[in-house]
C-alpha cells in the first residue's frame, strides 16, 4: 500500500518540485528489462549513437579529437582511452553545458585516485532510477524498510526527507564499531529489512551479529561499491539467512552489472558499452582476462568515452550463455578485483576502504594515496602529492581519520612517494593489511 502512495503520489510531486524525472526514468528501465537481445542490441546502438553525436557537437574535448564515422561501434573504438590523469586534467573542457548549472561528484574510488565528474539533473535522475532497478530485482520495493551503509552522514534536508520517505535507516560507514552496529541489528531484529552497503561494511555487520549471537533473518542484501568476495558472501548469507545480490558500478556513474538468478552478472547494456581490452588497449575474445573500459551512454553533460576504470574483468562467451535465464542482457563471466581489507583498531573499531575515500575525495591537494596496516596500533600511509600540496595538508587528513575514531588513541603516519604502484590486477591497492590474520 505504501509503494502505491510513493508512486502514484509522492514522488510525482518530488520530481516536480525538484525538477527531476526519477519515476519516469524508473519505468523506463522496468519496462526495458522486458526487450530480447535484438531489442536490447538496437536500443545500445541507438544509445551510443546519440552518445557520440552529442559529445563530438557540443564537449570541446571531443569535439576536438575530430571523430567521425557511420558505424557507431568502429567510431568508438577510434577514440582514445579515457584515463584518470586526463578526466582530472581535462574534466572542464570535456563539459557540455555550463558547470553552475551541473552537480560535481567527486570520487577517489576504490583506485584511492580522486576524479570528479559533472551531471545535470536528467543524467543523475536516470542514474539513480537505475540503482533503484537493480535493487528491485531483488525483492525491493519503494518504501520497503532498509538499512543503508554510507559515507554521507550529513545527510542535509533533502536526503533527511528521503530517509523518511523510504524507511531508511542510514548508517554510517566512516568507522563501525559494535555499539554501533549492535544498535541498529537490535532496532530491526524480528522485522522484515532489506541491508544496502559496501561489501565490507555488510560483512562487518554479519561478523557482529555472530559475535554477539543476535540473531536476524532479512528480506534480502544488496552488495555495491566494493568486491563482495566468496568468504563475504557466505559470512552475509548464512549470518543474516538471505540471498545477496552484488552489483557492480563506479561513483564516475556507470552502472555496469548486476547478479541475480545466475553465478554470471547481467551487464547494463543500455546503460553502458563495456569493452575488455588488453594491454595495448585492443579487444580481446571473449573468455579471456583484460582491462575494463566503459562508455556511459545516459550521461549527456560530461560524457564519458571508454573510461579505464582499473579492474580486469571477463566476458562471459555466448556459446556459454545459460539457456534459462530471467533477461536477455549480455553476461560478464567474472570480474576481477583485489581483496579489500579492513583497518582495525585495539579497541575494535573497523575503518573500510570508503572510510578513507570519503575522506580523501575533498583533498585535491593530495593525488593519489595507499593504507598500509602493519599492527593494531596505528597505519601507515602512503601519499602522492598533487597540485598545491603543502605538509600541513596531513595534519588535516590526520585530524579527520582520529574523528571517525572518536580520537582513539591511534598512530598515523605518513610517507611521501612520487608513485604507487599497482597490485597485481593492474588497480592501485587503497588498503594493505599486514595484520596476518584469518580472512
Amino acid at each position: 500500500m505504501y509503494t502505491k502512495v510513493l508512486e502514484k503520489f509522492i514522488l510525482p510531486v518530488g520530481d516536480v518540485l525538484t525538477s527531476n524525472s526519477f519515476l519516469r526514468n524508473l519505468k523506463r528501465w522496468r519496462s526495458i528489462d522486458k526487450l530480447n537481445e535484438v531489442e536490447l542490441n538496437t536500443l545500445q546502438i541507438q544509445n551510443l549513437t546519440k552518445l557520440l553525436d552529442h559529445a563530438c557537437e557540443k564537449s570541446p574535448y571531443y569535439r576536438g579529437l575530430n571523430l567521425r564515422g557511420d558505424n557507431p561501434i568502429e567510431r568508438l573504438e577510434s577514440f582514445p582511452v579515457l584515463t584518470k590523469d586526463i578526466l582530472r586534467t581535462q574534466s572542464e573542457s570535456m563539459l557540455t553545458a555550463s558547470k553552475e548549472k551541473l552537480t560535481k561528484i567527486s570520487s577517489s574510488g576504490s583506485s584511492g585516485i580522486s576524479s570528479s565528474v559533472y551531471m545535470s539533473k536528467e543524467d543523475l535522475s536516470s542514474l539513480r532510477a537505475g540503482l533503484v532497478h537493480w535493487w528491485e530485482w531483488s525483492g525491493y520495493r519503494m518504501g520497503c524498510k532498509l538499512v543503508q551503509t554510507g559515507i554521507s552522514p550529513n545527510r542535509g534536508i533533502l536526503k533527511s526527507i528521503k530517509d523518511v520517505l523510504f524507511r531508511t535507516i542510514y548508517v554510517n560507514a566512516f568507522a563501525h564499531d559494535d555499539i554501533q552496529v549492535i544498535k541498529v541489528l537490535n532496532r530491526i531484529k524480528n522485522k522484515e529489512y532489506m541491508l544496502i552497503g559496501y561489501a565490507s561494511s555488510l560483512n562487518v555487520f554479519a561478523d557482529i551479529a555472530k559475535e554477539n549471537n543476535i540473531n536476524i533473518k532479512l528480506k534480502g542484501c544488496i552488495s555495491l561499491g566494493d568486491k563482495l568476495f566468496d568468504h563475504y558472501r557466505k559470512n552475509i548469507s548464512k549470518t543474516f539467512k538471505c540471498d545477496i545480490q552484488d552489483t557492480y558500478g563506479s561513483a564516475e556513474g556507470f552502472l555496469i552489472s548486476s547478479q541475480l538468478d545466475l553465478e554470471y552478472s547481467y551487464i547494463l547494456s543500455p546503460q553502458v558499452f563495456v569493452e575488455i581490452l588488453d594491454d595495448n588497449n585492443r579487444p580481446v575474445p571473449d573468455g579471456q582476462l583484460g582491462h575494463v573500459v566503459v562508455t556511459r551512454l545516459d550521461g549527456f553533460a560530461m560524457p564519458l568515452i571508454r573510461y579505464k576504470i582499473g579492474d580486469l574483468a571477463i566476458k562471459l562467451p555466448k556459446e556459454k550463455y545459460p539457456k534459462n535465464k530471467k533477461f536477455e542482457y549480455p553476461l560478464l563471466e567474472k570480474i576481477i578485483g583485489r581483496d579489500t581489507d579492513v583497518v582495525k583498531t585495539n579497541k575494535g573499531k573497523i575503518m573500510i576502504v570508503h572510510s578513507f575515500t570519503g575522506i580523501f575525495e575533498y583533498i585535491i591537494e593530495i593525488k593519489q594515496f595507499k593504507i598500509i596496516q602493519n599492527s593494531l596500533n596505528g597505519i601507515h600511509i602512503l601519499v602522492v602529492k598533487g597540485e598545491g600540496f603543502e605538509t600541513s595538508i596531513l595534519e588535516v587528513v590526520k585530524e579527520k581519520i582520529l574523528e571517525k575514531l572518536e580520537f582513539e588513541e591511534f598512530s598515523i603516519t605518513f610517507e611521501i612517494v612520487c608513485q604507487i604502484s599497482p597490485s597485481k590486477s593492474g588497480k592501485p591497492q587503497i588498503i594493505e593489511s599486514n595484520l596476518n590474520e584469518e580472512k
